[in-house]
């Protein structure tokens, strides 16, 4: 399945207001830049450093873009429902790049069941989960995995990315309704089915 690209989320990110206007709550807010992090803007993109990482953010100057010491602020460009979209959608997502570079992001999975299990060997994640064969993930660039026990820990400092490996991983083995084996995210809660009764 593709990725939908982040003009396709925009929708998603916009607020109707009772009047029925759209509104973007998000957008109103400027973003922080953290401590080490530097903001430029390159004509319609917004380049994001820290050490030696960099990340680029393009606009298609789709909203307005104002850098005052520590904080990013975004102005609508027209007053269509779409504007109104766009404003609030690149604003969270500049504001997830800042988090990413500054703090990173983090999904947890738990393995539950006999003999299933999980290990790093390199860049590969090796799953064991009771199917005829063990599965390799490859590790994407850009991500840290780790195993502890039945744990496996995904970092990474972009948040897709860190949300579609955990998805992927999960989806090998998703954790069924009985006696809840598979993989699931830690703070996931299995809704339990009771098993079929014995006969008398």
């Amino acid at each position: 399945m593709m990725k939908r690209s982040n003009a396709e989320l925009v929708a998603k990110l916009s607020v109707v207001s009772g009047k029925g206007e759209f509104m973007s709550r998000v957008g109103k807010r400027p973003v922080t830049v953290a401590k080490g992090i530097e903001v430029s803007v390159d004509g319609t993109v917004i380049v994001v450093k820290k050490d030696k990482l960099e990340k680029r953010l393009e606009t298609h100057g789709r909203v307005e873009v104002s850098i005052e010491g520590n904080e990013v602020a975004f102005t609508r460009v027209g007053e269509s429902k779409e504007s109104s979209a766009y404003w609030g959608t690149y604003r969270a997502l500049l504001n997830n790049i800042i988090i990413g570079l500054d703090k990173g992001f983090t999904k947890s999975l738990e393995i539950n069941g006999v003999g299933y299990r999980a290990s790093v060997a390199g860049k590969v994640l090796k799953l064991q989960l009771g199917h005829s064969h063990d599965i390799d993930f490859n590790i994407p660039e850009g991500l840290d995995i780790k195993v502890e026990k039945n744990i496996i820990t995904i970092n990474g400092t972009d948040k897709q990315s860190v949300g579609q490996a955990a998805a992927e991983i999960r989806a090998f083995r998703p954790p069924e309704p009985y006696k809840g084996k598979g993989v699931k995210y830690t703070d996931e809660v299995i809704v339990r089915k009771a098993g079929k009764a014995a006969g008398k």
